[in-house]
């Protein structure tokens, strides 16, 4: 006698509720987790910076770990100026929006998205940054951390500033610039003095025997001024050019200006990397990151050697 037939109590609601060993398996199928690999670019860098080395790294990771869904996203291009506090605060909120919608239309709910930060050169600074923000503005100490950052990975990051080298470099190609820029500007200028001093030198033509010493004299007066003729000209010629150079400035007036803001904003930007307490405080806070709250904490630099290798 079959008692789980006979007895219609023991009969299921459902014929779906009868389970087999294959319905098992399905119902220990979860929805995979959530990585995101969030990629900054540096100082004047583009949407373009990485090339296609997000793609790779996404194809890469879901071969590897297929029970993980991974998405490389590049933070949109932005400006390299500025306070580096205020582009924190710009891509930390983008970076609030992102995880949102991700985790929404994922499915998985609040702090389930796994984030990866990376950043390169001055990129890898505002994702630190960004991060250590996060850990700051939790309600308490024992509060999660969320976005859920698991990784902050920097390509070239000058976490402990620029190389003495590369400021020397950098200054000695400007002032090779400057002075081809000197060298032009007296070659320009000189070339009105040599002219007339050329002119000056040329001896006046010899006069016959039967001249009158007041032909001589006329002579004499007429060379004079040859000489302060010419050497007028010189000076017209410098003021023409020292006009024409006012000129240009006024008449760019607004360009000129638009250049040093441009350049005294992004200079401010980069300005961090001078500040050797803030470089400490930083590399101090992201080792104590790693030690408190498990974010894996990591920085790649190019080695470039000094010989070509087939040399």
């Amino acid at each position: 006698m079959d008692l789980l037939n006979d007895n219609p109590w023991a009969q299921p609601d459902e014929p779906s509720q009868i389970r087999g060993p294959a319905d098992s398996l399905a119902l220990t199928t979860t929805k995979p987790d959530l990585l995101l690999l969030v990629f900054i670019h540096g100082f004047k860098g583009t949407d373009e910076t990485f090339g296609d080395f997000p793609k790779r790294m996404e194809h890469l990771l879901s071969e590897t770990i297929p029970q993980v869904k991974s998405e490389s996203i590049i933070f949109p291009a932005y400006e390299t100026k500025g306070e580096l506090d205020k582009a924190v605060v710009r891509f930390a909120d983008w970076l609030t929006t992102l995880v949102v919608e991700r985790e929404v239309s994922s499915g998985l709910g609040a702090g389930k998205a796994k984030i990866v930060l990376c950043g390169h050169s001055m990129g890898g600074l505002l994702a630190a940054d960004t991060l250590r923000a996060f850990v700051q503005s939790r309600p308490d100490d024992t509060a999660p951390l969320w976005p859920k950052i698991v990784a902050c990975i920097a390509y070239d990051t000058p976490y402990f500033g620029l190389h003495p080298f590369v400021v020397k470099n950098s200054v000695t190609k400007a002032a090779k610039y400057a002075n081809a820029a000197t060298t032009v500007g007296s070659v320009l200028l000189g070339s009105f003095a040599g002219l007339s001093a050329k002119k000056a030198a040329d001896p006046a033509p010899k006069s016959t025997d039967a001249e009158s010493s007041s032909s001589k004299n006329s002579n004499t007066k007429s060379s004079q001024s040859t000489w302060s003729s010419w050497t007028g000209a010189a000076a017209v010629g410098g003021a023409l050019l020292a006009g024409a150079a006012a000129g240009v400035a006024y008449y760019k007036k607004d360009d000129l200006t638009n250049g040093f803001n441009w350049a005294g904003d992004h200079l401010k930007y980069v300005g961090t990397l001078w500040d050797s307490a803030s470089l400490d405080q930083r590399i101090d806070a992201l080792i104590d990151i790693e030690r408190d709250h498990g974010v894996v904490f990591r920085t790649l630099y190019s080695v470039l050697p000094p010989n070509p290798l087939n040399s």
